[in-house]
């Protein structure tokens, strides 16, 4: 009977592991492999008329692992819009995890731009698709200057925006990287870079899905006899007849010039110069308030408009992938996009594609960096034996110019006579 038990546990087991296996899904694994992108990805006319609309083209980029798995599509015009979406067969994630993965590399070293996705409903014409198209997620790098270096992760919520409170970091180099995000039905989240944990925890405390359960009272104020300061001047306490607050002082040693002209001059007056006596600014000293009451606390109140959501994670409708982005200086590649229900099917996706990838460009940018490491050593040498070359040529003509014979002016005139 035990080991009957025991393989009956063990056949469960199996079970559960298969069915968990086969609901797992992957709703879009974008590759870029080929041309065949452009009859899946729509390109938006918002800013075709003003000439702003950036063109794309498929790329592997300088470093790469694999010619055709590396491929992926390049944002190729300086100061352009580049606005693009991609449908597919969507999902709800109510009651079921969500994960958002994408790879992007900036090879030109970006500047100001972003480099970031949006994931939300399916647009119904995807030729409209530009800034104000309503999304659900907005994931991924974005990039202007030194104010805003940041991973954006923003959520719509009831028609509203939402940022995190506090920045995510973001990598900024010309190498590939891998974002994931991934929602939960616990409602918490976890934000991953190159598979390494940079942000997770509560989406309730981390941004502002739900209004406050309190609020201050409105009807409520300080009153005004309210005393909340902790000390005052000491009225028992004098400044000293003695003290001096005078910073400068006419000069008692400057005289007027003897030169001086009132009518033309005007007025004259002697040069300031700091006073030696002069003791700074006086000041009373302090002594504990006796009416002092304590800071107030504006009283609090349920705020009637207080609402519970038990599910700000859940999304009924993400069926549409877009690039919408301005970017100053272009160059940057996007590829390996995925929205799938399971964190292993992401996972096996970046295993496959981005580890091989991430370390050949790491090898091929350390050969890079060494060969340039190497030229600009060789450059140096060449140049300081070019250097003491020229050096060496200077003093061999000082030497000769010093043992020169002088011509002897007497002997030249004496033969003359």
């Amino acid at each position: 009977m035990r080991r009957s038990a025991r393989v009956t546990v063990t056949a469960l087991s199996v079970l559960c592991l298969l069915a968990g296996e086969a609901a797992a899904k992957v709703y879009l694994h974008e590759t870029f492999d080929d041309d065949s992108w452009e009859q899946r990805w729509v390109l938006a006319k918002w800013k075709e008329g003003e000439g702003l609309a950036g063109k794309f083209e498929l790329s592997h980029g300088k470093f790469f692992n694999d010619e055709k798995a590396d491929m992926g599509l390049k944002t190729t015009q300086d100061a352009k819009f580049y606005t693009a979406s991609t449908s597919f067969d969507g999902l709800s994630n109510k009651d079921k995890t969500l994960v958002l993965q994408f790879q992007v590399k900036n090879e030109q070293n970006i500047e100001c731009g972003g480099s970031y996705l949006k994931f939300g409903p399916k647009i119904d014409d995807p030729k409209e698709f530009k800034g104000e198209t309503q999304y659900s997620v907005m994931f991924g790098p974005d990039m202007c200057g030194s104010a805003t270096r940041k991973t954006h992760l923003i959520f719509n919520y009831k028609g509203k925006n939402l940022d995190r409170k506090k920045d995510i970091e973001v990598k900024n180099d010309n190498l590939s990287h891998l974002y994931t995000l991934v929602l939960r039905p616990n409602n918490t989240y976890e934000v991953q870079i190159d598979q390494k944990t940079v942000a997770d925890g509560s989406l309730y405390d981390d941004w502002n899905f739900l209004p406050p359960k309190q609020i201050k009272d409105p009807s409520q104020s300080k009153p005004k006899d309210w005393v909340d300061a902790k000390e005052i001047d000491d009225p028992e306490d004098k400044k000293p007849e003695s003290w001096v607050e005078e910073k400068q002082i006419p000069d008692p040693n400057a005289s007027k010039p003897d030169d001086w002209d009132e009518e033309e001059d005007g007025e004259w007056t002697p040069p300031m110069i700091d006073n030696p006596d002069y003791k700074g600014e006086w000041k009373a000293k302090r002594i504990p308030n006796p009416d002092y009451k304590g800071e107030w606390v504006h009283p609090m109140i349920d705020n009637p408009d207080y609402f519970d959501d038990p599910a700000v994670y859940a999304y009924s409708d993400i069926s549409m992938v877009g690039i919408d982005l301005w970017q100053v200086k272009a160059g940057t590649i996007f590829d390996n996009i995925v929205v799938c229900d399971s964190e292993e099917e992401a996972k096996a996706v970046a295993d496959k594609y981005f580890v091989p990838l991430r370390d050949a460009e790491k090898k091929l940018k350390e050969e890079e960096d060494k060969k340039k490491a190497e030229e600009e050593e060789a450059r140096r040498k060449e140049e300081e034996a070019k250097e003491k070359e020229e050096d060496d040529e200077e003093e061999d003509e000082e030497d000769e110019d010093e043992e020169a014979p002088e011509e002897d002016e007497g002997g030249a005139e004496h033969d003359e006579l």
